[in-house]
């Protein structure tokens, strides 16, 4: 089958509005190269982590993007590169598509350079060459990143949560083992897995930065890694009276006391942060429903991270072709 001979099928495809297509138009991902170049060239190499994959690395790195954009595991991605015509165009192949040993190699060989950041730092240089960030305020808060719940006996979970190992676990039994995961309690529901905790651009709603930790760090403890010191934060109750970096002037909603009920312009001023606070929610809401939720299929701590790399740089991504689409840049 020759993908790029069929002219009228993908103009047909065209019509229709395909979002591959779209974000292809705008984003260069070109710029990726020497960020990826770095990584399998000096930085993998050095720590013996495997050779070059055997497709190209721009390549591959969109492969990871649609993953994260479809929420799809590697059988089901190498099925689909087979079977959408839309997703063979994005990536620029035709009959030849990596299988799904490939794609898990590349990606595992990723995590453990523990570079992925990396690549979103890539992408972020470009956003500010261009002005996107409008460096007028910025909000923060975490999601749950759900991870495979891990069925252990009690004594094992004790050692667990204090940062040990089972001395009876073998290799391939920590293999299997997520030990780093952990579970709390948010209201009540229970979560078990990892947080994403970001800081976003309050103008654009572009991410800025993000860290990622066990589910039960609580958001206020990775705010001084998160946030810009030159610029206001805005964030809900849960980071109220917690330490920030010197300068920074955080604004948080108020609560009601034992003591004392907030007064009118206590609430007045709720309204106006939560109104502006709430644009963070729309990025974890993109997340859950345009990009199918931010679930984990892997385990251990450098597959967490590398997954929300690859969540907030696809985010970004997405976002840039939104802004470029529809003529949104009215923060400069």
């Amino acid at each position: 089958m020759n993908l790029f001979g069929d002219s009228d099928y993908l103009e047909k495809l065209s019509s229709k509005g395909d979002p591959l297509e779209r974000l292809e138009k705008v984003v260069d991902f070109e710029c990726f190269r020497p960020t990826l170049n770095w990584i399998f060239k000096y930085d993998l190499k050095n720590k013996s982590h495997g050779g070059r994959p055997p497709y190209d690395l721009v390549l591959m790195l969109k492969i990871l993007i649609l993953q994260r954009l479809y929420n799809l595991s590697d059988d089901a991605m190498e099925y689909q590169m087979i079977d959408r015509i839309s997703f063979r165009r994005f990536l620029k192949i035709d009959d030849k598509v990596p299988d799904a040993k490939t794609i898990w190699n590349f990606r595992n060989q990723l995590s453990k350079s523990n570079r992925g950041n990396w690549l979103f730092s890539a992408f972020q240089e470009k956003l500010e060459s261009q002005g996107m960030i409008a460096h007028k305020g910025q909000i923060v808060d975490a999601t749950f990143i759900e991870a495979p719940k891990q069925r252990n006996p009690k004594d094992e979970n004790e050692l667990i949560k204090a940062n040990r190992v089972p001395v009876n676990w073998t290799k391939n039994k920590r293999a299997q083992k997520d030990t780093a995961a952990r579970w709390t309690i948010k209201g009540n529901e229970r979560h078990y897995g990892y947080k994403n905790h970001i800081a976003i651009d309050t103008k654009s709603k572009f991410v800025k930065n993000y860290q990622t930790t066990p589910a039960n760090v609580h958001d206020s403890q990775v705010i001084g890694v998160l946030v810009d010191p030159d610029e206001i934060t805005l964030a809900d109750s849960a980071y109220q009276n917690q330490a920030t970096p010197k300068g920074a002037e955080l604004f948080t909603c108020l609560k009601n006391t034992r003591s004392k009920s907030l007064k009118a312009d206590d609430k007045m001023f709720n309204k106006i942060i939560s109104k502006i606070r709430v644009r963070i929610e729309h990025v974890f809401g993109f997340v859950e429903n345009s990009m199918h939720g931010s679930s984990l299929r892997s385990i251990g701590f450098d597959r967490a991270v590398l997954n929300t790399d690859l969540t907030n740089l696809t985010y970004n991504l997405l976002r840039y072709e939104q802004v470029k689409r529809l003529n949104l840049k009215t923060w400069r």
